[in-house]
């Protein structure tokens, strides 16, 4: 019988095919656990993502004190912190038209550098601009105030939910034209608004009640205190409006 016979043939290359369809199912699974893997895509690294100070630090960013009116202008002071350091620090307002522009131009600059110099305590007046100074450091001190509470709260601004705000009257206080009574109203530890219900009145005492009073209540809130200044040409209006702002303050505890 010769090699090349048919059914021979036949048998041969039946079993090639089968052969190769055996060896391409077991070279299967191999294969596509190969492309398995590589379409699984890589986990990134725990934080790889996060931007770079994402998270801010306690006692960092920015703190605006209220507005102090002066007889030239509002003057308001904005303080840049970091970790509870003073890092910078400007006057968004400032008094402004005619001299005042040399006076702000010389004064604030100079307000400025100490207020970071010396962590905002202990601030000089500028001579030639004591209006000005006294207005910068009045909205620097409640910005302080601010910066401590915030500090002291976890970040929580003052005046926060479950602080309710009380109106305290002061005392009468008896001036040479009549007397002066002041009210405020204190929320979160602080002076919200003031108003005099009390102050003297008739024929000149008018006018200077008129001149006097708001200013000495704008400047209540500002400072916060009774440390404010009196008011030119109204003086014994001044000092009483301090007197009984000051009692009041007593008895809100502040």
């Amino acid at each position: 019988m010769r090699k090349s016979h048919p059914i021979r043939r036949v048998v041969l290359a039946t079993a090639a095919t089968v052969s190769g369809v055996v060896l391409l199912l077991s070279l299967k699974p191999s294969t596509d656990s190969a492309s398995a893997a590589g379409a699984v895509p890589q986990q990134p690294v725990a934080g790889q993502e996060a931007p770079q100070g994402g998270v801010q630090a306690p006692g960092t960013g920015t703190v605006t004190g209220d507005a102090a009116n002066t007889q030239y202008g509002a003057v308001q002071v904005r303080l840049t912190v970091s970790d509870g350091k003073i890092t910078g620090a400007e006057a968004v307002q400032a008094p402004k038209g005619g001299t005042s522009d040399q006076k702000t131009a010389l004064a604030v600059p100079r307000l400025n550098q100490e207020a970071v110099a010396k962590q905002g305590v202990g601030v000089d007046s500028v001579s030639g601009a004591t209006y000005t100074s006294t207005g910068y450091k009045q909205s620097l001190q409640s910005a302080l105030d601010r910066m401590k509470a915030s500090a002291g709260s976890g970040g929580a601004p003052s005046g926060a939910a479950g602080q309710a705000a009380r109106t305290v009257t002061g005392q009468v206080a008896q001036t040479q034209y009549g007397p002066v009574q002041v009210r405020i109203t204190v929320a979160g530890g602080k002076i919200t608004r003031a108003e005099a219900v009390q102050a003297p009145k008739g024929g000149t005492s008018d006018q200077k009640t008129a001149l006097a009073v708001p200013r000495l209540n704008q400047e209540a809130v500002a400072a916060g205190n009774a440390r404010i200044d009196s008011v030119s040409g109204a003086t014994y209006t001044s000092t009483g409006y301090k007197q009984s702002l000051q009692s009041a303050l007593d008895q809100a505890g502040g």
